[in-house]
């Protein structure tokens, strides 16, 4: 069953499609948050150097906290980084590592993901990569994936600890194609990210910007099942994915301690109907990447 995990990108800049009034924690809050998550069993944090402000607080939690040993911090390249202007792509990714450790106040990362899927083509990162894994700066490598096709491609190399990807309720591409057996055939670990698709499940369906109508029919799908089951929608989003015993971590979010705590409480449980999760797993199929896709939503396509 999935530990989870937590992830930071609210930590460093205001996100979310859900997040209406643009709302960030203070650094207080989130010092907060990451204090409540390691007392409640969550000791491996995801960030990345993409997400504002976030390696920073974490740095200055790491710094002022006695539990700091307790934490695995993964982090992530900066995406498109490599330009080929002169300077060596091994250069570039030690630099970058350490950009990243300088701050996030630590001396060594438990993950360091690709966050440009596409680079897990190109042999010259892959080997920088393993370099800092080899050079200790890192104890696993990996890359962060939207399309499965980096997914298996990354299976490929043979040299890959880690895959991030989205799973949700909209999203089961992972599981219903077998790309997450395949991966653990190969013993990588698998994290999953988007159980909450940036806040769309909880949306007002009113709110729902024009270019993502399509994705009223199958919430509404999703909510008459729930509904019928007398779920809540918190705990099944949370427990579909932590029924799934080939993911290893459940990446999610949270803006508040008070969302944290309640986030936490439901995916411990297990009073969503097996039935329901079934049901979800059986009705909910081949949604666009228009949709499942954040990337794309800004193109409104």
């Amino acid at each position: 069953m999935p530990e989870l995990c937590l992830g930071t990108v609210q930590f460093g800049m205001k996100y979310g499609i859900n997040n209406q009034i643009g709302r960030q924690p203070t650094r207080d809050e989130s010092f907060q948050m990451l204090d409540y998550a390691l007392d409640h069993g969550i000791d491996t944090i995801d960030t990345a150097c993409a997400y504002g402000e976030a390696e920073e607080i974490i740095g200055a939690y790491v710094k002022a906290c006695e539990k700091k040993h307790n934490i695995k911090i993964i982090s992530k390249l900066r995406p498109n980084v490599i330009n080929n202007k002169g300077k060596s792509v091994k250069k570039i990714i030690v630099e970058e590592c350490k950009n990243s450790l300088r701050r996030l106040s630590v001396e060594q990362l438990d993950g360091y993901l690709l966050h440009t899927p596409e680079y897990v083509y190109q042999d010259e990162i892959l080997v920088a990569l393993a370099g800092l894994k080899k050079e200790g700066y890192v104890r696993n490598i990996g890359v962060s994936i939207y399309d499965l096709k980096e997914g298996y491609a990354a299976i490929d190399t043979g040299m890959v600890d880690y895959i991030q990807l989205p799973y949700s309720l909209l999203d089961q591409r992972g599981i219903k194609e077998g790309f997450i057996s395949e991966a653990k055939s190969a013993g990588i670990k698998i994290f999953t990210r988007s159980a909450f698709l940036q806040g769309l499940f909880m949306m007002d369906h009113n709110f729902i910007p024009e270019h993502l109508q399509k994705a009223v029919p199958y919430l509404e799908k999703i909510e008459k099942i729930l509904e019928h089951y007398g779920a809540d929608k918190v705990s099944a989003i949370l427990q579909f994915v932590k029924q799934e015993k080939q993911i290893d971590y459940l990446v999610f979010g949270v803006e508040t301690r008070e969302q944290l705590k309640e986030d936490i409480r439901k995916a411990d449980q297990s009073d969503v109907p097996v039935e329901c999760l079934q049901q979800l797993k059986k009705e909910i199929n081949n949604v666009t990447q228009a949709i499942i896709f954040p990337s794309l939503w800004a193109k409104k396509e």
